[in-house]
């Protein structure tokens, strides 16, 4: 397990469902990811105000520690964020400002630049330039959520809970009622190619919905967009679902980084068509839920539907959670560990 340490945690999010116009991707994995590295001991403080009390009124003060000031840590970990123009790169007190950015600086300066602390920086958006000094800086080390980071980096994957795959019924997930053949749940960021070359011809042919923050959907007419919706409703409306799409922005794609949405779907039994040219899909997906355009899923999906409720839908579920193994937060503590632990060899990819 390694010494027990006291880490400084930054992330600009939510522990609880938070509130509904929000991106927070975070919400479906970072209280697992927490709640393990507790569990082994590790005292967290988090560095970022409360957003669970300040904006979703959720008093978790409880449970964990907040601090917005700079107490003593032997170990930053920071949920990367990055240049945002008009929201977190505005003045302090700007009208839509929000001081994540500011926040994060303050903690690089003190912590690690002032004080030599070892700093995790988990780069969960791809948004680190590869030729950031920080990559560089030797109390430094880079975590990205990809089977093949950037080099230099480690490979630390969005966690999900052992208990949650363990106990997981493919056959009971395989017989629920699905009034949906496709659906997509998430926001619209970079995905517009994937969008229009897989969901959208797909869609004309198959009942669906998109839920999410979409503003740009003009080229998309016959696509039914529901809008954002709250995160306790995601696992409602995969669970209603018979098919999602895997889509992924290009820099996700080519670096083999797959975002929650697979355990998300897969948990509430929904099957995720998966773009075939994403790096390593046979890692996150059996081949025969792999589609090459937009005619080709939705003759998947048809064929899928054909299978619904069967005993070969149920192995198909099953062999989706099996491949989910890669995620467990047992294995991303693992990571953890050997970094808490010591400092890395600069190159070293955990995985």
């Amino acid at each position: 397990m390694g010494h027990q340490v006291k880490i400084g945690y930054s992330f600009w999010g939510f522990l609880g469902p938070g509130i509904r116009d929000t991106p927070d991707g975070g919400r479906s994995h970072r209280r697992v990811l927490i709640d393990g590295l507790r569990e082994r001991g590790h005292q967290l403080v988090f560095l970022q105000p409360d957003r669970d009390y300040l904006e979703a009124g959720l008093d978790l003060s409880p449970h964990y520690r907040w601090d917005v000031g700079l107490p003593d840590i032997d170990i930053l970990f920071l949920e990367w964020r990055w240049p945002i123009p008009g929201r977190n790169t505005t003045w302090c007190g700007a009208v839509g400002h929000t001081c994540d950015l500011h926040r994060q600086q303050q903690l690089l300066d003190h912590y690690t630049r002032d004080r030599g602390i070892r700093t995790i920086l988990w780069d969960k958006d791809r948004t680190l330039p590869a030729d950031d000094p920080l990559r560089s800086t030797p109390n430094v080390i880079v975590c990205e959520a990809a089977l093949h980071p950037t080099p230099g980096a480690v490979s630390l994957l969005f966690p999900v809970a052992d208990h949650a795959l363990d106990t997981a019924d493919p056959v009971a997930l395989a017989s629920r009622a699905r009034d949906l053949p496709l659906v997509y749940v998430g926001n619209q960021y970079d995905r517009d190619d994937a969008f229009t070359a897989f969901f959208a011809p797909a869609a004309a042919r198959h009942d669906h919905l998109v839920a999410g923050k979409w503003p740009r959907t003009d080229s998309w007419p016959g696509v039914r967009f529901v809008g954002r919706v709250p995160f306790d409703e995601v696992a409602e409306i995969h669970g209603r679902a018979l098919c999602t799409m895997l889509l992924l922005p290009q820099r996700y794609a080519q670096a083999g980084q797959m975002t929650q949405r697979l355990p998300e779907a897969v948990l509430a039994g929904c099957l995720p068509l998966t773009p075939a040219a994403i790096r390593d899909a046979a890692r996150f997906t059996p081949t025969q839920l792999h589609v090459h355009d937009g005619a080709s899923a939705a003759a998947t999906i048809t064929q899928l539907a054909s299978l619904a409720g069967t005993t070969e839908h149920a192995e198909l579920l099953a062999d989706c959670l099996t491949r989910l193994d890669l995620f467990r937060v047992s294995r991303q503590l693992a990571v953890l560990d050997a970094l808490l632990a010591a400092q890395p060899t600069r190159g070293t990819v955990a995985s």
